[in-house]
């Protein structure tokens, strides 16, 4: 049943805009900028040393497109259009956003100077036997992912140690390769502090807890058959010994309090905090850290999310824009016309996830992008927001963990010495939960 009530869609004084096709022109704009030149770059005149789809500033791409969503509209001047923009930005999920980008990128920057991050990895490599040394990789890079929060920095971490793996267990490198980085997509799926679970929740305004316990239900049973297929692969491989590594359980120890914290349903601020903690006290007894480089890394860890909160507000005041000028209408109009069911909605929110994700090469800037459009989808469907979050993240994730010319594939391809290509047909894991989100979505009610 369609939900027509214009009060619960988010438009102010239950007004609708007219649908107009014309107001999504600042995400073609975007398309432009960004993805084509990120191909110009990547595949057809290629800069060495540079990746192609970070030659041109996404920052820069959307402040393009910002400029041309004022454009729009001569019916609204100026100081008009700045009102709706600063309701977009001011939403109070955007600000709980910001701020816990801020205190994950701490969490981070210090949990990687410390030394949890390899300690975790290399504690959990010596654990598995050697016989299952891949399967052991997508373990070790799932539970690393979770607890990190990054897939990317899982994948920084792991990688290194993947090459050693393969090399000394006569493994194939993009087999080691594609499943560091699935494990790594897991993890970030799931994790509590993720920058993806942070955007997919607050854009459709639920508790992190919900949007988990949805996604668990795809999320594992195709870890499941992940862990089958390696299994098998691990069986007919043979393997010689890959080696010892060294760990310090203490290190490794904050990262399993913060996830356990986080499946509890402690506020997300108070379990970053206390990680915070955690790391500066084991680290400063240790002594794997001082107090200038304890500063110095949460300095650098905040430092790295800057971009993807400036993002954030130049997304949500073109967002705020192009509904305001009836382009979300234009997109809903077009579900409406050709689907009618919650099957409809849902379809509808994974096609324009993965869209965005493929256009950014980025699937925490896809979230924020699709974000709002999603959260009006599944007002008009039916569609809960805790399945619409976990239909961003899981999505978002699939695409992001797939595309060659993202910053997964291209960070271990590049750690590994190998293409990112061909990585692409080892990616198990993306291919499976695919699968299990097409299942989901046939099979909703």
């Amino acid at each position: 049943m369609l939900n027509n009530n214009n009060s619960e869609n988010g438009y102010q004084d239950g007004i609708r805009p007219k649908p107009n096709i014309k107001a999504l022109f600042p995400i073609l704009i975007f398309l432009v900028f960004y993805l084509g030149n990120g191909i110009y770059y990547e595949y057809i005149s290629p800069i060495d040393g540079k990746m192609g789809f970070y030659i041109t500033s996404v920052v820069v791409s959307f402040g393009i497109a910002l400029i041309a969503a004022f454009i729009q509209n001569r019916k609204l001047n100026f100081e008009e259009k700045i009102n709706i923009c600063t309701k977009g930005i001011g939403d109070s999920n955007i600000t709980i956003m910001l701020l816990i980008f801020l205190l994950a990128g701490a969490f981070s920057g210090l949990a990687s100077v410390t030394g949890g991050a390899v300690s975790t990895a290399n504690m959990l490599l010596n654990i598995i036997p050697a016989n299952f040394a891949i399967l052991g990789l997508f373990v070790i890079a799932c539970l690393i992912s979770m607890s990190m929060g990054t897939s990317v920095g899982t994948i920084s971490v792991l990688a290194p140690i993947a090459l050693v793996v393969a090399r000394n267990g006569g493994i194939s490198v993009p087999l080691c390769a594609g499943t560091v980085v699935s494990g790594a997509m897991f993890g970030d799926n799931l994790s509590f502090i993720s920058d993806t679970t942070i955007a997919a929740t607050k854009t459709q305004g639920v508790q992190m807890k919900e949007k988990f316990l949805a996604n668990i239900k795809l999320a594992l049973p195709a870890a499941a058959l992940t862990v089958v297929v390696l299994t098998f692969i691990s069986l007919s491989t043979g393997t010689e010994t890959v080696g010892e590594y060294d760990f310090k359980f203490l290190l490794a120890l904050p990262y399993f309090i913060v996830f356990i914290l986080a499946l509890a349903g402690i506020n997300v601020f108070v379990v970053l905090i206390i990680g915070i903690i955690l790391f500066l006290a084991f680290g400063f007894g240790l002594d794997t850290i001082s107090y200038a480089s304890a500063f110095e890394a949460m300095g650098k860890g905040t430092s790295s999310m800057f971009e993807t909160m400036i993002v954030t507000i130049l997304v949500a005041s073109i967002s705020a824009l192009i509904k305001a000028n009836g382009g979300f209408e234009a997109i809903l109009g077009y579900i409406r016309n050709h689907f009618n069911d919650k099957r409809g909605g849902m379809f509808g929110i994974a096609v324009l996830t993965s869209f965005m994700d493929i256009a950014t090469a980025n699937n925490t800037v896809a979230i924020v992008a699709a974000g709002p459009i999603a959260r009006d989808i599944s007002r008009e469907f039916g569609v809960s927001g805790r399945i619409t979050a976990s239909l961003l993240d899981t999505c978002s994730c699939i695409l992001q963990g797939i595309i060659p010319y993202g910053a997964q594939l291209l960070v271990a391809a590049s750690i590994m010495g190998i293409s990112s290509i061909t990585i692409v047909p080892w990616l198990f894991y993306q291919f499976i939960l695919a699968i299990f989100v097409a299942i989901v979505i046939i099979r909703a009610r």
